[in-house]
């Protein structure tokens, strides 16, 4: 009983998908509401701040636990490694509130599509809904599952029938109503935030809060210029982020306003055609597409033909063709009818239709699927206002450390309490000062000094041309040691060159036709493959399609007309004509008819076409695709059987090949061309020939990849392009360097009798035998010798290979994948998982692409850089505006060098934070305190210059060959600290006690006419007047003394020495001084510290509130200055910045490092068997090649030795890890 009571209290959201939630069932109880608001109002609201700050707890402290079904109130956690938690109100929607009459009756439906959750959700006879929403999706309580269930949406569950014919005559008024009230507008709104919300929002942050407090003790104890200085500074901040903030949000909104203000015709049930505003379609609508228009929601065509420009979704304004959902009696989901794609009959929202064919049966027809955030683009705009939180070491690292500096504050609240009480000081006085000497510890200037480098980082990006929309992942940059590149339009340029031609005839190649003689193509089936088989339209008198197909058009001389009245009568909707054009070769055929299109996907890898040459009866079918993929839909007798040679001749050069075939088919009418099915049509297919095509490398990509490859960058292709043509681009490239060894991974499904089998191909080598002996430079900061490591060997794999070691050789994975280097016919599913299966290696990823099938890859990535300026792109961190990929090393050198200005100031606000610390501390040992102005100068002429300055220093131009520190708590960052807190609590330790020895000293607030009769003994200017006692009184809070006179010049050169030793400039950053507003701070800052310590102006030691001393004792605090100065940087440059002494202790002691992908490394290097090489392995022998994926099988299924077998290789993720 209580297992279920459990079970009802806990469900899952959007179960596999990356938005996956747990969503729990609270009862909000009355009483423990009431307490709360008392708590509140007792605490001025401190209790709503925390509440604010962790909205579980504000649930627990106000609700009870009960199941989903009762709940008022939920709580979502997240089922990532982050945990985060939101709270959601649930709430009811009322049909009953709907001027059309809705049916009570529990058994009849309200809507006529059976798949629709509206009718599980509706609780009968009070006809309402139970609903939350959450990050702009709109979910109902289903009473049959017991579970909350999305809106705005058509069940994928319906078949292509259902969709036909339960939708194809349009929705009814009444179930209009309905839906529009369930699911919501079809509108996708970004609220532009108003200005005092997104301040208080900034206020609220925990850190400003503290600051809040910690400047209003300050201000109450008169230190007002340094307190109105971080007001300021903290205002110009807040400002600035806030203005950011508001600028991305009017940004968003602008980009999505007009979507929701298109006008669209529909057809209602029983009542006609009738037009209205986008916003307010449902799914399930019919909407009539009368030309060029941008859609307002996800649709799939019914009938007719659309080409759109799909643009704002893969990044290249492409035309492409959808065609109508095929009319099928099976009940299996629509998505699933055939192999085929089933994008290529949905529109997506925010696409624009350029040009409609309708067929036939009227108008072009589509159904409305989802609408408003459920949609392509509501999904695109959805991934910037929520986007995935940013898991990076620097920031928990950094927070853990000033937990650490405010329990060292919380110690020494403790400390001055304990001190005052004991001198019997007033409680008022005791509790203001031991909160002033908790309030040091955390510096306030921090958040400003962390975020101003991050400011000059992207403000350098800026010039280079590369624009931000997260800054905070700049810093990640500097930590990229492996980057993903897709091949073309990335490393190689957009367009393909032609350079030849290679026919078929009797089942042999012919000579090559080379398109560099200047003949013409002559003609053939080849040539009316080329000049048939390509989704190219025209478009306002010009051609516009792929530039592929257009450079291949071009090439036949052919050109083409628009739709052909004849076909048209025939009620065939994307017919055009192609004719020979005055350079084209000599044709018996006067003109072919595209009577139909089977579009080209990535998935499919080909695409074919039905056409008709002029004179004849029959019809011809051409189809065009990846070599690999046509000939498996080609009779064997037809494909020559040195196939496989001469494919490998043009791809081992670097050439796109592109394969074609042909077959006739005999129909009674043409309408019939509408029917066939594409199963029928590409099959018995006769090889035709290859089209060879030249892809040139960018001139800026092999020198980059060299620049990551001595940087030990590792360098990845993903690509949706042939593998052999990839390895080519690869060692052209250099990104295999010469000498390197290829192992083609292939991997097959199993089949009936035989298991999943993975091959390992040694590609052969063209160099030179001598040069294979070459080491492999292994990728990231390796310590290890050339000698510990194999020979240099690359894979290489097909995107069905690894698909298939994903499935049935999973513990394989992290073994190729630590040496993968090329990943070709990868779909951009694929690419996604991929990036995010290195990152389970503990690889800091870069993604770099031209966001055509990039963008989940690019979004997954921990730096993702898009060369693409279309709107696909808005959710990839970075856009670079210069299309090649110079800008991956810029953006590592600026995340370099963010990175170490970040650790600089955050150490150096550490130190700051600890000097001032002990400083106070001692003086509070006598009740006394430094000056207004002492801090004053300390605060303002140094620490908040420095923060401002330090980060403005520019990245070094050369990429080190190893990376900086990722992490706040690493043994060098820590005892660097350490250490130099230790040197400044020796140094004002001794210096505090070593002045009471001195025989001019006396304990001047308590003796102050001893001080007054010995004035002429320490004071090396006779004329000054006896009115050095200041405010000096027996009172606590007393400031002058010798005590502070002789650490207040110690601790404000130690600021200005760390300043200088924490600006470390090679091999990350410039020198020092290069930044010339820093160092001349510096150099100020230190010039008037020694002015003011040798100076004997009354006005300056009085206004310090110093005494002045023997000369003597001035050169010895300038001495002890200089060379704790000097045992700091030689501590810090010597030993804690000397790389190779580290490796030695890392070495000696044997600390490895703890990544996946090291581990992983140093097993292989250690293992005599890898890599394998001209062998195959199959699954489930059961000898050493024996694989199990713990995600396909469950583990009764697996007998306990092979478990223990399996299990020798547990993956842990990357981001639990951190």
């Amino acid at each position: 009983m209580e297992e279920n009571s459990k079970k009802d209290h806990w469900a899952t959201l959007n179960q596999g998908e990356e938005n996956e939630l747990e969503v729990f069932g609270y009862h909000t109880q009355n009483l423990r509401k009431a307490l709360c608001l008392l708590v509140s109002l007792l605490t001025c609201g401190g209790l709503l701040l925390v509440f604010y700050w962790r909205p579980q707890w504000r649930v627990w402290a106000n609700c009870i636990p009960c199941p989903l079904q009762e709940a008022d109130t939920v709580l979502l956690r997240t089922t990532d490694e982050f945990q985060r938690y939101m709270r959601k109100k649930v709430f009811c929607l009322y049909l009953s509130t709907l001027k059309c009459p809705v049916s009570k009756n529990p058994k009849e439906p309200l809507v006529v599509d059976r798949h629709s959750v509206i009718n599980k959700a509706v609780i009968k006879p009070e006809l309402k809904l139970r609903c939350i929403q959450v990050q702009k999706i709109r979910y109902v309580w289903n009473n049959l599952e017991k579970q909350f269930q999305k809106v705005g949406l058509l069940e994928d569950s319906n078949s292509c029938y259902d969709i036909h014919h339960t939708f194809g005559m349009g929705l009814t008024s009444e179930e209009q109503e309905i839906r529009r009230l369930v699911c919501g507008p079809n509108a996708i709104e970004v609220e532009i935030q108003p200005i005092w919300k997104l301040l208080v929002k900034q206020v609220l942050n925990p850190f400003y809060v503290f600051q809040v407090f910690t400047l209003t003790l300050w201000l109450s104890q008169g230190y007002i210029e340094y307190s109105v200085a971080i007001i300021i500074l903290s205002v110009i901040s807040i400002v600035l982020s806030v203005y950011d903030l508001r600028q991305q949000s009017v940004k968003l909104h602008n980009l999505v306003e007009d979507h929701n203000k298109v006008q669209v015709t529909i057809i209602i049930k029983g009542k006609g055609l009738e037009e209205l505003e986008s916003r307010l379609l449902v799914p399930g609508d019919v909407l009539i597409l009368p030309g060029k228009c941008s859609l307002p929601c996800d649709a799939v065509v019914l009938d007719g033909n659309c080409v759109v420009n799909e643009g704002m979704l893969t990044g290249e304004s492409i035309p492409v063709t959808k065609a109508p959902l095929p009319q099928m009696e099976n009940t299996r989901p629509w998505k699933s009818h055939s192999l085929e794609d089933y994008r290529k009959h949905v529109l997506f929202c925010g696409t624009e239709v350029i040009q409609v064919k309708p067929s036939g049966k009227g108008p072009v027809r589509a159904v409305v699927l989802q609408t408003g955030y459920n949609t392509a683009k509501g999904d695109l705009v959805r991934s910037i206002l929520y986007p995935r939180p940013l898991n990076f070491k620097l920031y928990s690292d950094a927070f853990k450390f000033m937990v650490f500096l405010a329990c060292l504050g919380v110690v020494g609240f403790f400390y001055a309490l304990g001190v005052y009480m004991y001198h019997r000081v007033p409680s008022r006085d005791t509790v203001t000062m031991a909160l002033l000497l908790l309030t040091t510890t955390v510096p306030p200037v921090l958040p400003a000094a962390l975020t101003i480098g991050i400011v000059y980082a992207q403000k350098r990006l800026k010039r280079k041309k590369i624009f931000c929309i997260s800054p905070q992942r700049i810093n990640m940059c500097g930590q990229l040691n492996l980057v993903c590149f897709d091949k073309t339009g990335t490393l190689t340029e957009d367009g393909l060159d032609l350079w030849g031609t290679v026919p078929t005839t009797d089942n042999c190649f012919q000579e090559a036709h080379s398109f560099a003689s200047g003949q013409a193509l002559p003609w053939g089936p080849l040539c009316a493959a080329m000049a048939s088989c390509h989704s190219l339209i025209l478009l306002d008198g010009s051609i516009q399609g792929d530039p592929l197909d257009l450079k291949m058009f071009e090439g036949t001389a052919w050109k083409m007309e628009d739709c052909n009245i004849d076909s048209c009568k025939f009620g065939i909707s994307e017919s055009s004509t192609i004719k020979p054009g005055p350079k084209a070769c000599k044709s018996p055929v006067e003109a072919i008819t595209i009577l139909r299109q089977f579009p080209f996907s990535s998935s499919l890898q080909r695409m074919s076409v039905i056409t008709q040459l002029a004179g004849e009866d029959h019809i011809h079918v051409y189809m065009k695709g990846a070599p690999e993929m046509v000939i498996k839909f080609c009779r064997s007798e037809t494909v020559p059987k040195n196939f496989p040679q001469e494919l490998k001749n043009y791809t081992v050069q670097g050439f796109r090949v592109i394969a074609f075939a042909h077959k006739g088919l005999k129909i009674e009418r043409l309408s019939e061309v509408e029917q066939l099915a594409r199963e029928k049509v590409e099959s018995e297919l006769t090889f035709l020939g290859l089209l060879i095509m030249e892809n040139r490398l960018k001139k800026e990509t092999k020198p980059v990849l060299r620049e990551l490859s001595e940087a030990c960058i590792r360098t990845v292709m993903i690509t949706g392009d042939n593998l052999q043509t990839a390895i080519t681009v690869a060692k052209n490239s250099e990104m295999i360097p010469q000498g390197s060894q290829v192992i083609v991974v292939e991997a097959n499904e199993p089949e009936e009798f035989v298991p999943a089998s993975v091959t390992w191909q040694l590609v052969e080598n063209q160099e030179n035998g001598s040069e294979k002996n070459e080491t492999y430079i292994n990728i990231g900061n390796s310590s290890t010798s050339d000698g510990e490591r194999g020979n240099c060997y690359h894979f290489a794999m097909s995107g069905k290979s690894y698909q298939v070691i994903l499935q049935h050789f999973n513990s394989l994975l992290p073994k190729i994948l630590v040496n993968g280097t090329i990943f070709a016919r990868m779909s951009p599913g694929q690419k996604s998982n991929l990036v995010e299966e290195f990152q389970k290696l503990n690889y800091y990823v870069g993604m770099c692409g031209d966001g055509a099938n990039d963008c989940g890859a690019l979004k997954m990535a921990h730096a993702g850089i898009s060369l693409s300026e279309q709107e696909a792109s808005v959710a990839s961190p970075f856009t670079s505006k210069t299309a090649n990929i110079e800008c991956v090393p810029h953006l590592i050198r600026e995340g370099r060098a963010a990175l170490v200005s970040s650790f600089g100031v955050f150490k150096y606000l550490s130190m700051y934070a600890i000097i001032q610390f002990t400083g106070t501390s001692l003086l509070y040992w006598q009740l006394q305190l430094f000056g207004n102005y002492q801090y004053l100068m300390q605060d303002i002429a140094i620490t908040l210059m420095v923060c401002l300055t330090m980060s403005s220093t520019h990245a070094y131009p050369k990429l080190a060959p190893y990376r900086p520190a990722g992490q706040l708590l690493s043994p060098p960052l820590l005892l660097s600290v350490f250490l130099n807190s230790c040197f400044s609590y020796v140094v004002q330790i001794c210096a505090f006690l070593y002045v009471k020895q001195q025989p001019w000293y006396c304990e001047v607030y308590k003796y102050s006419e001893c001080f007054l009769a010995n004035q002429n003994h320490f004071s090396t200017n006779m004329s000054l007047e006896r009115n050095w006692t200041g405010n000096a009184t027996l009172i606590p809070g007393s400031i002058l003394s010798f005590e502070s006179t002789t650490l207040w010049p110690l601790t404000t050169i130690n600021y200005i020495t760390l300043a200088f030793v924490f600006s470390k400039g090679k091999p990350f950053r410039k020198p020092i001084y290069t930044n010339y507003i820093f160092s001349f701070l510096l150099l100020s800052a230190l010039g008037l510290t020694i002015f003011i310590l040798f100076s004997d102006f009354q006005d300056i030691y009085s206004g310090m509130e110093l005494i002045p001393t023997i000369t003597s004792w001035r050169v010895l605090i300038l001495v002890v200055a200089l060379i704790q100065f000097c045992v700091s940087f030689f501590v810090e440059d010597a030993i804690l910045q000397n790389r190779e002494l580290w490796l030695l202790i890392k070495k000696v002691f044997g600390f490895y490092s703890k990544s996946q992908y090291r581990n992983w490394q140093k097993k292989l290097a250690e293992d005599s068997t890898w890599p394998p090489t001209n062998r195959t392995d199959y699954s489930g022998n059961g000898k050493n090649e024996f694989y199990i994926n713990r995600g396909y099988e469950s583990h009764e299924q697996i007998p306990k030795r092979k478990l223990e077998l399996g299990g020798q290789t547990t993956e842990q993720h990357f981001w639990t890890r951190l």
